[in-house]
């Protein structure tokens, strides 16, 4: 069945259930402490500089870039630009893993030591998602394997609904942080049907198994890469009441009007929506862009227009994930090309804020998981330098690492409880000043904003194969 099809008949059952259940004044219940809606939106790799590399492009400005020689570096002011960079609310956040760490001095004397033993996406996700710090691959777990409470399964516990959505696979470390618990982030499979059997209403992302990185059709599908078989005929015939979305005229459908009531939407597309496209890009746009997959602003509004159904509010996960894959590339246009389409997906978020709801009664967090790359000025190593350019070229840079590093990266905050992000920011960095942990974005809410009322417990213990939990 089409999805506008499908649309109006979930219309007419909801007016009919709706007429027949009117629910007792005494029944609603009491408002819950803390934000009504939680929106976390996540650049994965994306540093300072991914963003002034995009900035300087779109703008020919720069926010917060970092110049000196060891020991003697300072933070250049700058202009902000970008929407998010308003925020009245900026602080830096670490991002080391359960066996790292971030020693601030070390990190403004020696160029290097941000490359040492590096969080991965999995492990910074998780520490995110549950305020639980682990080893690298594992999702959702402590460090013994252990599952740990998620703050989407906080949010669910208390009425609440409940998204994940991204620029690459639905089941990748940070979308999965957010849903599962699993020892390793490479049991692809596994972690597909754990998102198929949770309790979420709107999971999104790259991973279709009939495509390419191109959009193009394959001749014979993929059922290793993301997604078995048996999973994807079973979305396809609305197991557990999902209805699945792949073309991008029914994204596109859900971003206004009625909407199914739990969505898996997975984009005709292999492992990203864009950056893994066929072509080199020697300027943002230079490659045409994959015509028949939507874009991730396009799936940000169709999440939030899914998940404001439920009137207790909700919390979603957006995350910019091919940032960190052009980092890991080194690909500068591409790197402008995803940050930009992660910011119209922030820009869609702050008019959804503006429009539907306020910022009374909702938080937005623009963060990174860790940064990728290690982007700085043309004369870097073993100095920091500034990146310059003019707006509609391709900043002056140099990549200084193929790989995650530990620097701080920022975070950027405004709404209901973001103040308490400051009083969080307990540690003191030379350069950059107040800084918190990956760990307290979670810990916010489970143990303080949601924290009354919750009866929820992780859920899905790990019942895969042992021999995993050795590949950290």
């Amino acid at each position: 069945m089409k999805l506008r099809q499908l649309l109006a008949a979930t219309c007419t059952v909801g007016l009919i259930a709706g007429a027949a259940i009117v629910a007792p004044a005494s029944a609603v219940p009491a408002a819950p402490k803390g934000p009504k809606n939680v929106i976390v939106l996540i650049g994965d790799g994306m540093g300072y500089n991914h963003v002034n590399n995009a900035s300087l492009y779109d703008f020919g400005t720069s926010y917060k870039q970092v110049a000196g020689a060891p020991g003697n570096v300072v933070e250049l002011e700058g202009t902000a630009s970008y929407a998010f960079q308003k925020f009245p609310t900026q602080v830096d956040m670490s991002t080391y893993w359960v066996e790292g760490s971030y020693d601030p001095d070390k990190a403004w004397t020696d160029f290097d030591y941000v490359k040492s033993n590096p969080t991965d996406s999995a492990a910074a996700g998780t520490a995110m998602a549950t305020g639980v710090k682990t080893y690298n691959a594992g999702l959702g777990v402590d460090a013994d394997g252990t599952p740990v409470e998620n703050i989407s399964e906080r949010a669910i516990s208390l009425g609440k609904s409940a998204g994940v959505v991204s620029s690459v696979n639905y089941w990748h470390a940070t979308p999965a942080s957010y849903v599962v618990h699993n020892v390793n982030r490479n049991n692809k499979l596994e972690i597909s049907s754990q998102e198929i059997a949770s309790d979420m209403t709107v999971i999104m992302g790259a991973g279709h198994p009939y495509y390419t990185d191109s959009n193009t059709k394959r001749s014979t599908p993929d059922w290793r890469s993301n997604i078995s078989q048996k999973d994807f005929e079973a979305l396809g015939e609305g197991v557990n009441g999902w209805t699945l979305v792949e073309e991008k005229d029914d994204f596109q459908a859900l971003t206004e009007g009625e909407t199914p009531e739990r969505v898996f939407g997975i984009a005709q597309v292999h492992s990203t929506l864009q950056q893994g496209r066929a072509g080199r890009s020697d300027a943002p746009g230079s490659v045409p862009f994959n015509a028949g997959v939507p874009s991730l602003e396009t799936m940000t509004r169709g999440a939030l227009n899914v998940l404001d159904n439920n009137q207790e509010g909700f919390t979603l996960m957006v995350e910019g994930g091919a940032i960190d894959w052009a980092g890991h590339a080194n690909q500068t246009a591409r790197d402008i090309e995803e940050v930009q389409e992660f910011t119209k997906a922030v820009d869609a978020v702050v008019e959804w804020v503006e429009t539907n709801s306020n910022w009374r009664e909702t938080l937005v967090i623009v963060t990174a998981d860790h940064e990728t790359g290690y982007i700085e000025g043309v004369d870097a190593r073993p100095s920091w330098t500034s990146m310059d350019g003019a707006k509609g070229e391709l900043p002056n840079l140099s990549w200084n690492s193929t790989n995650h590093t530990n620097m701080l990266v920022p975070v950027y905050a405004k709404g209901a409880g973001a103040k308490e992000l400051e009083r969080l920011a307990t540690g003191t960095d030379p350069v950059r000043g107040a800084y918190l942990d990956n760990t307290d974005l979670a810990n916010l809410l489970l143990k303080d904003l949601w924290a009354d009322g919750n009866k929820g417990k992780a859920k899905g213990k790990y019942k895969g194969s042992d021999k995993a939990f050795g590949n950290r």
